[in-house]
């Protein structure tokens, strides 16, 4: 039987690409993982009113330069490191080509950064709701603020649900902590507060539902040096709102772990 973490590293060929690849380095170091590493790109975004030929020619000249620049990057990082490490560029729709990859590769999870919310780039096209809602696996967004670290004690914190544990990835990741772990939790009778629960060995930080609630958790959360925040996202308080996942990810500077 084989027990290596498929993990699947979403991205594009920009900036934020090494901190995306070194924390799915780290995570693979954490879980016994193996990485793939799938770049998507737009033809629209090389070619725009050329020529059959000309347009080919573009495409294969970014493919070429992507390759190198993936190649380099994998190199540059993997250097002292034994995480295998595959890649592969594809051109075409960006959903339809994840979608497809999603069911080819079969990951045990799948790791990509957040939405970009100046430009229309890869994670700015709604892909962190697609790719939730079309793989039902373990799926981490990670922080480029915050990035986890394999070989330092990494401060891990819940959500809502402490079932997120039960996670079998996560049960692996508990062993990298710093203890007790922090649980936020969302309800609609208090004001912040916290208290210490001996049972399940956590601190609890509880906040009121309102339009400011992911704001004021991420306060907490940078207070408390959290890396890494279990979110169960079939939790009921997580599914009521679409757009609640995205709020998350995009007011917190920590990396989320979505599981089931």
């Amino acid at each position: 039987m084989n027990n290596t973490c498929k993990i699947l590293v979403l991205s594009d060929v920009d900036k934020s690409t090494r901190g995306v690849l070194k924390n799915g380095i780290n995570l693979a170091k954490m879980l016994n993982g193996e990485i793939d590493f799938f770049c998507v790109k737009k033809p629209t975004d090389i070619v725009e009113k050329e020529s059959q030929l000309s347009a080919m020619r573009s495409i294969n000249e970014n493919f070429i330069k992507a390759d190198n620049t993936i190649k380099k990057l994998i190199k540059d990082l993997s250097a002292n490191e034994k995480i295998p490490i595959r890649h592969k560029i594809s051109f075409g729709n960006l959903k339809d080509e994840i979608s497809d990859h999603l069911k080819d590769i079969k990951p045990d999870i799948v790791v990509l950064g957040k939405r970009k919310s100046t430009i229309l780039s890869f994670m700015g096209d709604n892909i962190i709701d697609f790719v939730l809602k079309e793989y039902a696996g373990t799926t981490m967004i990670v922080s480029e603020k915050n990035p986890l670290e394999a070989t330092t004690k990494i401060s891990l914190g819940l959500l809502n649900d402490a079932n997120s544990l039960k996670n079998r990835f996560a049960e692996k990741l508990v062993s990298y902590t710093n203890k007790p772990l922090k649980s936020f939790q969302i309800n609609t009778k208090s004001s912040i507060e916290n208290k210490t629960s001996t049972a399940e060995k956590t601190i609890d930080f509880i906040f009121e539902e309102g339009d400011h609630v992911f704001k004021n958790m991420g306060n907490y959360l940078s207070k408390n040096n959290i890396n890494l925040l279990f979110v169960n996202r079939e939790n009921e308080k997580i599914k009521s709102s679409k757009s609640r996942i995205s709020n998350l990810a995009n007011n917190l500077d920590c990396s989320l772990m979505l599981t089931n």
